[in-house]
């Protein structure tokens, strides 16, 4: 099925980072936000890179992101997808991330998982400039990682460009 990403990014003129995913899940497109399927880790582990409370509603889940200067969005504008996962991605086509760092004071962009990482590389740096950092996906299918584990990795990382 064809689908068009419809969640805005999430960004002010001051973000400083932008983690890019690849595309929303099935949760997420229902919801309307990013990370919203209870089983992702998302929001534990952005939360606990700043030793926060996880936000638990959308607007402070935004509040959280433009309080720490993260900007958030998805690599992909549409493709075909059956369900929510990365192999099922067919015919991606990417959004704008020239226009969002236009806009922002982004120094570092960070992918969650592989394929938002492959896809970033491969058509969006060109148009950018600027090689993403890969973090791994807070997906309930990387069972591998703990999301202490994740957390640590992610922590590790942004602070490099935050400190």
């Amino acid at each position: 099925m064809f689908l068009t990403h419809e969640i805005p990014p999430v960004y002010s003129a001051d973000s400083k980072i932008l983690i890019l995913g690849s595309f929303p899940s099935v949760v997420s497109r229902r919801e309307g936000f990013y990370y919203a399927h209870p089983q992702n880790r998302f929001w534990r582990v952005i939360a606990a890179v700043f030793g926060e409370v996880p936000p638990t509603d959308t607007d402070s889940k935004k509040a959280f992101l433009i309080s720490h200067g993260i900007a958030l969005w998805d690599v992909i504008a549409d493709c075909d997808i059956e369900g929510s996962g990365d192999a099922d991605i067919r015919s991606p086509r990417c959004n704008d991330i020239s226009r969002l760092l236009g806009e922002t004071d982004v120094k570092a962009i960070f992918t969650a998982g592989a394929k938002a990482h492959e896809l970033y590389e491969k058509f969006v740096f060109p148009s950018t400039g600027i090689h993403a950092v890969r973090l791994p996906s807070t997906s309930p299918a990387n069972a591998a990682l703990s999301a202490e584990k994740l957390a640590e990795i992610w922590r590790l990382e942004i602070k490099k460009v935050l400190t």
